[in-house]
């Protein structure tokens, strides 16, 4: 840690970043990650670590093509699933846009399975702090147990640590006790030291999640990144006495991807942190991949075609798929 001692031109957000190491390297980021996979990711590749990556996916469709009767189906998938299913958990969430909040609340009937809304001009976060506030308000209104919302991007290059912070702050307000997951889109931000800046003012503001990405970028969640953003949730951790969770979301396209994140987690935060509560996937094509390793056999349970044969049945190859996104 470092001291704020002769440093009286420091702004609050300057003194909350200077108790922390942000002069990071990216090598020394790159070698540790390469470490840490080499000698630590061929332990975690078991089937109940697969079974646990399972109940930690936040099922997400984020399509322009999304709909009331597309969304319905895509959470008759997640009612299905429990029953069909019953010796193998449930995914966390379910997350959609904030106009299908109430279509999700209406049609899910699995206990414990949260409803998440993107939100705050998702991915983008370019709009007025009004109608980022009135977003947020009305998909807790209709029913999101959870929010996530975008980092302002382009405040933060350019320095403007207060205005990130603002919209953070006012936007948890609104959230109240609704958990709030702030997205740093690491592949905008670049460099290591950018991420862990990024991660302390995004938790100083009252984030209860750091995320990687929305997915819509070019770069979005990578080993290195995440690597850096536990570490800054460590590090948060042990100078307050807050336990923040930790979502990697985007490009997450294979079993391996999955345990390599879930190994970061368990190797810098520790088995505190190995709940579905505090360690998140940003993902749906996963759910497949995983159910298949799981079970031993090829599935494609998540594969919603038959289910919209059931809906729409002169429509069905309209929605064929659909849900595949982050």
């Amino acid at each position: 840690m470092t001291t704020t001692e002769n440093k009286p031109n420091l702004s609050k957000y300057e003194e909350a970043l200077a108790k922390y190491n942000t002069n990071i390297d990216d090598n020394d980021v790159r070698e540790a990650v390469k470490k840490i996979i080499t000698e630590k990711v061929p332990e975690n590749d078991n089937l109940d670590v697969k079974k646990f990556l399972f109940g930690s996916i936040e099922l997400t469709t984020l399509k322009t093509t999304d709909s009331d009767v597309s969304v319905m189906a895509f959470t008759e998938k997640g009612n299905q699933f429990d029953e069909q299913y019953p010796d193998l958990p449930h995914v966390a969430t379910i997350c959609v846009y904030p106009c299908f909040a109430e279509i999700v609340k209406d049609t899910l009937e699995v206990d414990g399975v949260n409803i998440a809304c993107v939100s705050g001009s998702f991915p983008s976060s370019q709009a007025l702090i009004e109608v980022k506030v009135a977003e947020t308000a009305l998909a807790i209104k209709d029913g999101a147990d959870e929010i996530d919302i975008v980092m302002p991007v382009g405040k933060f290059l350019q320095g403007d640590y207060e205005g990130v912070c603002d919209d953070i702050q006012e936007l948890k307000a609104t959230c109240g006790d609704k958990a709030m997951k702030v997205i740093l889109e690491t592949g905008d931000i670049v460099t290591a030291s950018n991420i862990k800046k990024a991660s302390l003012l995004s938790m100083y503001a009252g984030a209860d999640y750091i995320k990687t990405s929305t997915g819509k970028e070019k770069v979005s969640a990578t080993p290195e990144a995440a690597y850096v953003m536990c570490q800054a949730i460590k590090e948060y951790y042990d100078e307050t006495g807050i336990q923040i969770g930790f979502k990697p979301a985007g490009g997450i396209n294979t079993v391996m991807d999955a345990i390599t994140y879930y190994t970061i987690v368990k190797e810098v935060l520790g088995e505190k942190w190995l709940t579905n509560k505090w360690l998140r996937l940003g993902t749906s094509r996963l759910a497949n991949l995983l159910l298949r390793e799981i079970e031993g056999k090829a599935v494609k349970f998540f594969s919603i075609s038959h289910l919209c044969k059931i809906i729409m049945p002169s429509k069905a190859t309209t929605f064929d798929g659909f849900y595949i996104l982050l």
